[in-house]
């Protein structure tokens, strides 16, 4: 059976006895989660959420970029939400390449320039919650007593360990 197929399958179990269908599109814990786009990584249930509790964005490093701070700027100005929480986590493949390399490799391979392509790699993961903490309080669009909080999970233990960006270190 082709991923598709099983896909459409497991859909259709799913649909079968579908209960969130009257949940509000406004998260009810009033929270937003940047997060890497891991496997690893089952944030619900990690965090002791379900389904409505909490907007959830995803993306390779768990990176502010424009379009994750476009997402959290409608999440707290149109949709309630009150707390950030930054989550990395260790192990990640952003640590295993840097840009450079990847764009010569993508221009290469492609006979297209990609050196306009930003993929967010890090040397450092600490230093990247850190940095995309300040990227989001930084942000003119967002209030600037809003809460984020930094975390890098660990995929060996499931456990999060706190990473305190500038804002939260004079506390």
């Amino acid at each position: 059976m082709s991923e598709l197929n099983k896909i459409l399958a497991a859909n259709e179990e799913y649909s079968k006895d579908f209960r969130h269908g009257q949940l509000s599109h406004m998260p009810s814990r009033k929270i937003a989660i940047l997060t890497c786009m891991d496997t690893r990584l089952a944030v619900e249930d990690s965090l002791g959420l379900k389904t409505g509790d909490a907007h959830i964005l995803r993306n390779a490093g768990g990176i502010a970029t424009d379009d994750a701070i476009r997402s959290l700027i409608i999440s707290h100005e149109l949709l309630g939400t009150e707390e950030f929480f930054v989550i990395n986590h260790t192990n990640c493949g952003m640590l295993t390449f840097n840009d450079e390399e990847l764009r010569k490799k993508l221009s290469e391979k492609y006979k297209t320039n990609a050196s306009a392509l930003k993929f967010h790699s890090f040397p450092d993961l600490e230093a990247n919650v850190k940095n995309q903490i300040d990227k989001i309080k930084s942000t003119p669009f967002l209030p600037k007593d809003i809460q984020v909080y930094g975390f890098v999970y660990d995929v060996k233990t499931g456990r999060l360990k706190e990473v305190a960006g500038k804002e939260r270190e004079k506390e």
